[in-house]
């Protein structure tokens, strides 16, 4: 109350005249200093006039040689209107000079207009433009404060309550979303503008948007070029397509191994099927709607969602975007419990879905099947394997298993081959990878966080890794003759999924990141500093649209294929790319896509694109140490297998 009564006595006491008509004789005599010294005090305050359209303006300078009679105020024309008057400019006839001048500074053409009035009914009010300021952000507190009561009733609809609040609000903050004043945000814009600071600095104005915008080929390799963070760290990304990025692979895990335990017998196109329509985005925003996220969703109220089917294309990824949230601040095993309600209401069908029986090779031998491996050569080969890698398999015909080729008939030992571990295999270095990029990667959009994903998790890098652990000599095929069989890259990568999904099935999910840990992610340092992230056709192409002329449709290079040989199982296709009608590249393959590949990676090498000879130039000024010890780690490991030759001379 004390306080209350101070505010008002205090308000009571500034209320006067801005110019009170009985000291208008003695201000007429007072010097410039006076009058300078009486303008500094009232400018920056808030002073109101009874009966005028805007009562309470912002009183921001004297100007030069009046005596109080007139005082300054500027505002702000609205941008919509602005944008229609530079629209008319354009307009125009042909102007010289002066007269454009002329047409620039008239008031009704500016962003900023400055409006002289006249002193006579205004009163000072005591208050100045930081009160506006502060008064401003009620709407916004009361806002997230009533938000934030009503998650309270989406925390009873999931059943899971959020310890981290501004995570879960993360996770329903559409892009579109932009902080606002409240139902009214129209009012509040102009009241900053008649009683606010007139240009408000907060310090580097590129800081509110530099970790938004995500378009553009120096923003995407400016981003692209960051190394990994050793330290989790908070992501500046105020939307929620982080965490879709990781719950569309929460998703497709649960609904993989799910799959992969409920239907022992079913292949791998199957099982394919099957999550197709379960992960799909129209099936999801069912899903969303189950827990009403429409009514909880942050977006712009603008034309893009206006229409049913864009809406419910972001409940779909609201949806991700929550388990992801779940499973980020909760566990797997809580994002499994909330996926599971919301697919089956029965109560007997959850419990047939969140309860699936064990792999078939497990229920055989429930303890361990090693007593086996005294009996069977093929097992005694595989513990060669995991003395090689330090994993011993509880359940070593699982390690088997990955290993037999599609070409092996069926046998007792392995009951199948591993095409169905290669689909579940997937799906689990989808989730492994993308939480580790989630984590030691805060700066990246989604878009970015794909593109290092594609690069870890692509044939080539599984075949890689595959080769250097040596799983192809364990390879179980039909051929008899025991002789080593070259593989090709996509059965190397097979052979690596099927091993990751026994490790899993096996083990659990700690040993396959530690596993990754090892194998896949050091190599991303690698791939940024080679900027290896990109495959050679995008590259390519985006080096082309630098080559484009203002004003004109950009040319892109065109792809065409010049020749086929050999028969239908083994054909070599010969692709050449072309721009602006000259051929700047050709390449073979056993697929038009890896012809293409080729072609592409032929025209980056031969053709001098300035835009390549940018990137590894803003690379080389990044990085000059590191790329200094990675060449010399390249040249180590290339002189280690000579060494023994060379001690042996």
């Amino acid at each position: 109350i004390v306080v209350c009564l101070s505010i008002l006595l205090y308000l009571l006491r500034c209320s006067k005249a801005l110019v009170p008509e009985e000291e208008i004789a003695n201000m007429l005599q007072w010097e410039e200093l006076e009058w300078q010294k009486y303008a500094e005090e009232c400018k920056g305050m808030i002073v109101t006039s009874p009966g005028m359209v805007e009562q309470i303006i912002l009183f921001c300078e004297q100007p030069n040689g009046t005596y109080m009679s007139s005082h300054v105020h500027f505002f702000i024309n609205p941008h919509p209107q602005v944008l229609l008057l530079r629209a008319a400019l354009n307009l125009l006839p042909a102007q010289s000079v002066e007269a454009l001048q002329k047409i620039r500074q008239k008031n009704t053409m500016r962003r900023e207009v400055t409006v002289e009035l006249s002193s006579q009914g205004f009163w000072k009010t005591g208050i100045r433009s930081d009160v506006c300021q502060h008064a401003m952000m009620l709407p916004v507190l009361t806002h997230h404060v009533r938000y934030h009561q009503c998650l309270m009733h989406l925390d009873k609809l999931i059943g899971y309550t959020f310890r981290d609040r501004c995570l879960l609000q993360l996770a329903m903050t559409h892009p579109s979303h932009h902080l606002n004043f409240g139902m009214n945000p129209d009012h509040a814009r102009n009241s900053l503008s008649n009683c606010g600071i007139r240009q408000p600095k907060y310090g580097d104005r590129k800081v509110h948007h530099m970790h938004m915008r995500k378009k553009g080929i120096n923003t995407l390799i400016n981003i692209m070029s960051r190394l990994g963070q050793d330290d989790p760290a908070p992501s500046r990304i105020n939307h929620n397509e982080r965490l879709e990025f990781l719950g569309d692979a929460v998703v497709e895990f649960l609904t993989s191994v799910h799959l992969y335990y409920l239907f022992p017998t079913l292949e791998e196109g199957g099982l394919a099927t099957y999550r197709t329509a379960i992960v799909q985005n129209q099936h999801l925003a069912m899903l969303a709607k189950k827990l009403e996220l429409d009514r909880f969703m942050l977006y712009a109220h603008g034309p893009d969602l206006c229409r049913e089917s864009d809406l419910r294309h972001a409940m779909a990824n609201c949806f991700e975007a929550l388990i992801g949230a779940v499973y980020l601040e909760g566990s797997l095993e809580e994002a499994k419990q909330l996926f599971g309600r919301l697919l089956f209401n029965d109560k007997d069908l959850r419990d047939v879905w969140l309860n699936y029986p064990l792999h078939p090779l497990q229920l055989q031998e429930s303890n361990t099947d090693r007593q086996l491996i005294e009996t069977s050569p093929v097992l005694q080969k595989l513990t060669e394997f995991e003395d090689a890698i330090g994993v011993i398999f509880t359940h070593v015909r699982l390690l088997a298993r990955a290993f037999t080729l599609r070409t092996v008939g069926f046998n007792h030992l392995t009951l199948g081959h591993n095409q169905r571990m290669e689909f579940l295999g997937d799906s689990i270095m989808q989730l492994v990878a993308t939480e580790y990029l989630f984590i030691h990667f805060p700066d990246h959009h989604e878009g970015h966080l794909t593109l290092l994903r594609s690069s870890l998790v692509n044939n080539r890098t599984q075949a890689k890794v595959a080769e250097e652990l040596g799983m192809q000599e364990f390879a179980i095929t039909n051929d008899k003759t025991k002789r080593p069989v070259a593989l090709r890259t996509k059965t190397l990568a097979d052979l690596l999924e099927s091993f990751i999904a026994a490790l899993y099935i096996d083990k659990d999910l700690e040993y396959v990141h530690t596993f990754m840990n090892v194998c896949f992610f050091p190599r991303l340092k690698e791939f940024i500093l080679n900027q290896d992230w990109n495959d050679p056709k995008s590259q390519l192409q985006q080096c082309c649209l630098t080559l484009r002329t203002e004003g004109k449709e950009p040319d892109i290079p065109l792809y065409k294929t010049l020749q086929t040989v050999g028969p239908s199982h083994a054909r070599t296709y010969t692709v050449a790319v072309y721009f602006k009608g000259e051929r700047i590249g050709c390449g073979k393959g056993p697929s038009i896509q890896q012809a293409e590949m080729g072609a592409a990676m032929d025209a980056l090498e031969k053709y001098n694109f300035p835009q390549m000879a940018h990137q590894k130039r803003f690379i080389e000024r990044k990085y000059r140490q590191e790329l200094k010890e990675m060449r010399w780690e390249k040249e180590l490991q290339e002189r280690e297998p000579e060494e023994p030759e060379e001690a042996r001379k």
